[in-house]
């Protein structure tokens, strides 16, 4: 396998800046792709090791084209994740002053993030969406458009200026970034771990939802992530994806995904990974009933029950 990371590209997106983040990319080749689903493919295609895509934010939630290039195609699976807090900066081309901008252009995930500043600021500019916020930036420099929401430090890459910076809609606003690999044994549970799954349901019926979620809540398991994509098979047709409290390994969370494994139509796993927002520590208590040792205990006590020794 290549030892190259795939990225949503060109070069200067918050994606290659969340990327070198982590230790591992520094010994790593990092190549930029045109699109997530390129990206993606590319470790499909074995060409790269892993991809490494915007998966969430915090303003708009889960970022629909990563979210559906993992429910479709071949499997892949979740490794890491990483946080990175998102401002925007106005990049134009040397010269450009606010009244001259009339069309504007960013990743379709920027528009709800700077939404309100553009309407106060160029209420009567076009946006036209870009494949990334650095590609954004590209077209301006090669005058297609006349400003683009990127981050200020891909202004020198290509030749612009930041007319203004620190623009968004939302204090504190976050993307979250997931390093997707082929799928191989997930790495050891960290005390802090999360657990992705897309699920399909055999029929659509009343409560059909409150099953499925069921299957977390009767073992203490709290989810971060519920978001329903439709299938392509028609109206009213949705699978769900899922982001849920600790790992594989956990007896609580190996259970839940057995239940859900024997009601749905399909269960894909993601992966167990650490989480990025906090540590070991941090994590709130289990409830009670749900520690390893309490399913193990429960196991034994059927057990002997079963061999008449209770």
């Amino acid at each position: 396998m290549p030892a190259s990371y795939a990225y949503l590209g060109p070069e200067g997106t918050f994606t290659e800046v969340a990327l070198r983040t982590l230790p591992e990319a520094a010994t790593r080749e990092l190549v930029p792709y045109v699109s997530v689903q390129s990206a993606l493919d590319a470790v499909r295609a074995g060409e790269a090791e892993a991809a490494f895509v915007p998966i969430e934010n915090s303003v708009e939630g889960g970022i629909t084209t990563t979210l559906d290039e993992l429910v479709a195609g071949a499997p892949l699976m979740i490794y890491r994740e990483v946080l990175l807090s998102i401002a925007f900066a106005l990049l134009v081309r040397p010269g450009t002053k606010l009244s001259d901008i009339k069309t504007v252009t960013a990743h379709p995930a920027a528009q709800p993030q700077v939404r309100n500043w553009l309407k106060a600021n160029l209420p009567d500019a076009v946006w036209e969406s870009a494949a990334s916020n650095a590609d954004g930036a590209r077209l301006v420099q090669e005058g297609r458009y006349d400003a683009a929401f990127a981050g200020e430090f891909a202004a020198s890459r290509y030749g612009l200026e930041a007319l203004e910076t620190d623009i968004h809609d939302a204090e504190n606003a976050q993307t979250r970034f997931v390093l997707v690999g082929r799928p191989a044994r997930p790495a050891a549970p960290t005390g802090a771990d999360k657990t992705s799954v897309v699920l399909w349901q055999r029929d659509d019926h009343p409560g059909g939802l409150r099953d499925l979620l069921g299957e977390f809540a009767t073992r203490g398991i709290n989810l971060m992530l519920l978001q329903s994509r439709p299938t392509g098979a028609g109206i009213g047709n949705y699978c769900f994806c899922i982001d849920a409290e600790g790992h594989i390994s956990d007896r609580r969370v190996a259970e839940a995904l057995m239940g859900l494994k024997r009601i749905c139509l399909q269960v894909r796993f993601l992966g167990s990974y650490p989480r990025a927002d906090v540590g070991p520590e941090e994590v709130r208590p289990l409830l009670p009933g749900t520690s390893d040792e309490e399913f193990a205990a429960a196991a034994d006590w059927v057990a002997r029950c079963q061999d008449g020794r209770f």
